[in-house]
């Protein structure tokens, strides 16, 4: 799946909790129904079995109650994606990532034979259910999913991101066997455009107290037996030289978006545009991880999430964009995200409402967040019943239906958007303050899934009221109008 994700520490965040944010999306042409579901406690099964590599995994006895954000259609799996479970550890599977050939010669993916009744390898379909269910905290997570990919392996290339309340981890694969990880320090953040980002690791703490890395076993006669390591200076390692790619199709769909993260978040800082930037939209140099200028708000997450390079010439929306427009670039807000989710462990507030998981379907540009508090039962059904067909009763299609009214009509459409943006992400504060005080004064747990139905009801009526406008405003401006009245 391409994708992009933002990891914040803290320390970097506006409230201090930890912020973990994928865009889920699916590859070109197709468009992935998802939906927000819960499984209880002991309610996983007790061995797994993959629908795409049909391998068998015999799973822990007992499980954790956990939220996920699987596929509507069961053809290719659960694909969970993204949640967070009772102990308040929150997990994103997966962001795609590129690597080499090199890597590949040495130790290649598993290859999947479809008609193998019983295969092996793991990929992105069944990260969260093998892992999320059994961790107490992000660096458990970690441990777990590298254990699974040394004895399973995997048949493609990813990065996922592990959160609690005091730390961030973000662990990639490297070929069929292989994994390297790191904590993102607390006043930093991360950003990653489906490439292999990881661009410095510290082998004596990942051999030693393993403080802020870990990485597989062997993973240094791995590199040094296949002369991987690419650095002049032999005291340093640069992961990313090692086990990444550089290729150009990564100038056109993974560094821009780099580039344009970075450009929003440390505008001053670092030279971002003209002759004698820094970094351009295709250097293969962007840092994985840097101090942001200010500290990063939810809205900040999902407007770099939902952006297609504003205030560039690369925006296909801009106002003076002709019809000869062809993209250079591949933005970050595009037409096929199925979803986004911000994960925020929140740590000044009782642990059981500390967990909130912010999510929008379809295209960023257009959709709206809606903030669900994780440690409940259930989930309302206009996010959990996502239908095949098309229905306005569910988020997933009334937010594609949006996107898909306001494109051709962006100039006209999108004050709409932002007026309706505005207005729900100041009620989801409003009324997140107004259940997080309730609870303070008298702790019942009935009121978390109380604060979930109210907080549902008003983004549908704010939603279909969007629709409503939208619509009125498309419908004016169809090609087939004329002037004159019938009347």
């Amino acid at each position: 799946m391409a994708c992009t994700t933002i990891l914040v520490g803290k320390k970097a965040s506006y409230d201090g909790s930890t912020l973990i944010a994928r865009n889920d999306d699916s590859p070109s042409g197709v468009f992935t129904s998802k939906k927000m579901v819960v499984v209880k406690a002991n309610e996983n099964p007790k061995l797994y079995k993959s629908k795409i590599s049909h391998v068998r995994i015999p799973l822990p006895e007992k499980s954790l109650r956990y939220t996920l954000m699987p596929n509507v259609e069961k053809d290719e799996g659960i694909w969970g994606a993204s949640g967070i479970n009772e102990k308040n550890v929150a997990m994103t599977a997966t962001e795609t990532i590129t690597t080499n050939a090199r890597v590949l010669g040495a130790d290649p993916l598993i290859e999947v034979k479809k008609n193998n009744k019983y295969n092996t390898g793991i990929g992105e379909e069944d990260f969260v259910v093998l892992v999320l269910p059994y961790i107490s905290s992000a660096r458990e997570g970690v441990i777990r999913l590298g254990e699974l990919l040394e004895k399973y392996g995997t048949y493609e290339s990813n990065g996922i991101a592990f959160s609690d309340e005091n730390e961030i981890w973000w662990l990639e694969t490297i070929g069929g066997h292989h994994f390297i990880a790191r904590r993102v320090k607390d006043n930093e953040y991360v950003f990653m455009p489906n490439q292999f980002g990881l661009d410095t690791f510290d082998f004596a703490d990942a051999f030693g107290e393993q403080k802020e890395n870990i990485c597989s076993k062997d993973l240094k006669e791995f590199i040094e037996n296949n002369h991987l390591a690419l650095d002049m200076d032999e005291n340093k390692f640069n992961p990313r030289l090692a086990f990444g790619s550089h290729d150009d199709s990564d100038h056109t769909y993974n560094t821009p978006r780099a580039w344009f993260m970075g450009r929003y978040f440390n505008p001053t800082t670092i030279k971002w545009d003209g002759n004698d930037a820094q970094f351009n939209p295709e250097s293969d140099n962007i840092p994985w991880s840097l101090v942001p200028e200010r500290k990063i708000t939810i809205e900040d997450v999902k407007y770099i999430l939902s952006s297609h390079y504003q205030g560039t010439k690369f925006d296909p929306y801009a106002k003076d964009v002709t019809n000869n427009f062809k993209p250079l670039y591949r933005p970050i807000g595009i037409s096929r995200t199925s979803f986004v989710s911000i994960s925020q462990i929140r740590p000044y507030v009782d642990k059981r409402i500390s967990a909130i998981e912010w999510v929008a379907f379809g295209s960023n540009v257009f959709n709206t967040l809606v903030p669900i508090y994780t440690n409940v039962s259930s989930i309302p059904a206009y996010l959990s019943n996502t239908t095949k067909k098309v229905s306005l009763d569910n988020f997933y299609w009334a937010s594609r239906l949006l996107g898909a009214l306001v494109d051709p009509h962006f100039q006209t459409g999108i004050i709409h958007i932002e007026r309706y943006q505005e207005k729900t992400m100041s009620k989801n504060f409003g009324l997140i303050k107004k259940y997080d005080e309730l609870f303070r004064s008298n702790k019942d747990e009935k009121l978390i899934e109380k604060a979930n139905k109210e907080i549902v009801k008003m983004i549908k009526e704010e939603t279909d009221k969007t629709i409503d406008k939208v619509l009125y405003n498309s419908s004016n401006l169809m090609k087939n109008s004329f002037s004159r009245s019938d009347n």
